[in-house]
This record gives C-alpha cells, sequence and structure tokens, in this order.
C-alpha cells in the first residue's frame, strides 16, 4: 500500500480544488490518500504537531510501503518540518510541495532540511504571499527538483501541469 497525506494552506481546507484534482492523480496510481483538516488552528508550529502525531498513530501509514506529504504554502512548511521531526522509521519517501511557506519571519524552523529521498517543489514566478526566491534557495541547498510556472499562490491555473508533476513524482516515489 502506499499513502498520501495533503497539508492545506493557511486559508483554505483539506478538500478544495487543488487537493481534490490531486487526489484523484494519486487514487488513480494506486494511492490511499487522506487530507487533514487545520482549519481553525492558525499556529504553524500545531500544525506540525497534529500532522506528526498522525503519522505516529495512523496504522496505515505507519504500515505503508511508499508514504508522500504533499502541503501548500503553510501546508509545504508543515510537511516538511514533520518530516524532519518524525523518526527514520515514519518518515515520507516524498515530499511534493507546493509554494512552501519556507524561510518566513514569523516560523519557528528556518533551518530545514531534506527529511525525504525525492523533493518536488512547484512555485508560481507571480507569487505574491510567498517569494519564490524561497523554494529557490531550499532547491538549490537541496539539489531537489523545482518547476516554476506561470501563476500565482493558489497555483490554480497551472492546475494541469501540477497534476503532470504529481504523476510523475509518484511514479518516481514508487519505483525507490
Amino acid at each position: 500500500m502506499k499513502h498520501l497525506v495533503f497539508s492545506h494552506g493557511l486559508e483554505s481546507g483539506p478538500w478544495g480544488t487543488k487537493i481534490r484534482a490531486l487526489a484523484e492523480v494519486a487514487k488513480a496510481q494506486g494511492w490511499r490518500v487522506d487530507s487533514l483538516d487545520y482549519r481553525g488552528e492558525y499556529n504553524p508550529e500545531a500544525r506540525v504537531q497534529q500532522l506528526v502525531e498522525y503519522c505516529r498513530s495512523d496504522d496505515r501509514y505507519r504500515r505503508a510501503a511508499r508514504r508522500v506529504l504533499v502541503g501548500s504554502s503553510m501546508g509545504g512548511y508543515v510537511s516538511t518540518v514533520a518530516a524532519q521531526e518524525l523518526p527514520a522509521s515514519l518518515r515520507p519517501d516524498g515530499l511534493f510541495l507546493l509554494a512552501p511557506a519556507f524561510y518566513m519571519g514569523p516560523y519557528k524552523h528556518q533551518q530545514l532540511t531534506a527529511p525525504a529521498q525525492h523533493i518536488e517543489i512547484v512555485h508560481g514566478w507571480r507569487d505574491d504571499v510567498v517569494p519564490f526566491e524561497n523554494s529557490l534557495r531550499y532547491a538549490r541547498q537541496h539539489e531537489c527538483a523545482l518547476h516554476m510556472v506561470d501563476d500565482e499562490h493558489r497555483l490554480i491555473r497551472c492546475l494541469p501541469a501540477i497534476q503532470y508533476y504529481l504523476k510523475h513524482s509518484l511514479a518516481t516515489v514508487s519505483q525507490l
């Protein structure tokens, strides 16, 4: 079994347009999909702990042959930091990050590692919420794939491209 967990951004929800579209891609490739509900919790560190607790306690996640965390904006930060904090036996094999809120002022973790074997980032050139340079910095430091797209922070216009990138990212993780 392969297991994928979504973490949504600050102002969205667990089954928004983007997550529903990406969940279809994952399910078509045989992945079990969950999306955590962080609504009402605005503290990124509390969200990190919620995801860590989920990964530690969910039998389906713990027993999965392959694991991927997908996060958008604050959810990208949450997915990455949670992966860093998990014991090695529970770390994801892959991270798929959409405009991740890296290196943002008030966030506790400014030193980010590469806590998965396969990491891909998608970021919009016209993002006015999270500077694309933050993703470039992380991708350069950890030598992971960075897909720059002609879109804004929500990354809705380029959703077909994101679906394509996710499909190929999951195929790569499946082969690890």
